[in-house]
């Protein structure tokens, strides 16, 4: 079974590192640099997982993860998140946030985190 996974994230340095870890396991059908754009990419792709960061301009993962969920709940969305933002994670399950990896990860935890919410 393919698992498709868009990165969402402001950072092309973390989308490059999350690109990386992913495709050598699971199709990266896009990426995208803030909410905004994750939503016109699930509304473009056919997408499974999302890797969601949580603060980026224009849309935050919080409210991105809301809309995209009224678009299609069954697409599962893991943050990837920083320390200092490990409080911020309730507002993300509330709004539909499937999982969460803790900023620095290893290549193992990325995959593993998909593996749990794809399968």
């Amino acid at each position: 079974m393919t698992v498709n996974v868009l990165i969402v994230d402001n950072s092309e340095v973390m989308r490059e590192v999350l690109r990386e870890a992913i495709s050598e396991r699971f199709h990266v059908v896009g990426e995208a640099e803030n909410g905004k754009e994750a939503i016109r990419a699930v509304k473009r792709y056919d997408v499974d997982v999302i890797m969601m960061d949580m603060v980026m301009p224009e849309m935050d993962g919080v409210e991105a993860t809301a809309r995209i969920k009224d678009i299609d709940p069954s697409i599962k969305i893991i943050f990837c998140t920083s320390v200092t933002q490990q409080e911020r994670m309730k507002p993300a399950i509330k709004a539909g946030a499937d999982g969460y990896i803790m900023k620095p990860f290893e290549n193992s935890t990325i995959r593993d985190a998909i593996k749990d919410v794809a399968f």
